[in-house]
């Protein structure tokens, strides 16, 4: 194969991923910042309760949301392991390895909601009910706050091979290797009981770079390999 399908091939699966990381991006929008927390009340076992019982089909709308979020994410680490392997081998595998990681941990949030919806609509006494929706909504709660660890790990390896390779924009990646310090940094503040608005703002430079990222890989893919 010449280096020009070569290329062509890397633009190909560049796109896939970008295809992938964008479903990744829309599921995760709509499942967790627009349906949560119209179902899962925070620390209010009982509105969460209701909730459950009274919008069962939105309930189970934001439970598909988290499953498309589990497929896309264990996708885009697919994909990005194909598309860096040859590229810098190690840094690819951190990332695939994290980026599955990450999934699992969502997978662990997707079976919690998975039993609230049927808790919430058996036949159990209410004080039941509620013992266990409470005990749900903090797997799902602390299945998301570790699941951001390994998010933040995902985004340095991606920035890194883009620094090192020169392929893509040298700022690009830069700015994905920050973002995933911040997630890292902001996980570990907030499981020490920091609850201040400041501690969000940590993982502003990974959504910055992450539709920058979807942005590059579906419009130009992946540069040829630099010459010389």
């Amino acid at each position: 194969m010449n280096t020009d399908q070569q290329q062509k091939e890397l633009v190909s699966t560049a796109r896939i991923a970008g295809v992938c990381y964008l479903a990744l991006a829309i599921t995760g929008m709509v499942g967790f910042l627009f349906l949560h927390s119209r179902i899962y009340a925070g620390d209010d076992p009982a509105k969460t309760l209701s909730n459950l019982t009274e919008f069962e089909t939105l309930a189970r709308l934001r439970l598909l949301f988290e499953l498309l979020i589990v497929a896309s994410q264990a996708l885009a680490a697919v994909w990005f392991y194909k598309l860096f392997r040859n590229i810098q081998h190690d840094a690819a595998w951190m990332l695939a390895a994290w980026g599955m990681m990450n999934a699992v941990a969502i997978m662990i949030s997707a079976i919690a909601m998975g039993g609230a919806i049927e808790v919430a609509h058996s036949t159990q006494a209410v004080n039941e009910k509620l013992i266990l929706t409470q005990l749900f909504q903090q797997f799902i709660k602390h299945a998301w706050g570790v699941g951001s660890l390994f998010f933040g790990l995902w985004l340095i390896p991606m920035g890194y091979i883009i620094v090192i390779s020169k392929r893509m924009p040298l700022w690009l990646g830069r700015v994905l290797m920050l973002g995933g310090a911040g997630y890292i940094l902001s996980t570990f503040i907030s499981y020490l009981g920091v609850t201040e608005t400041w501690v969000g703002l940590l993982t502003i430079p990974a959504t910055i770079g992450e539709f920058w990222m979807i942005a590059y890989l579906l419009i130009y893919g992946i540069r040829p390999l630099p010459k010389g």
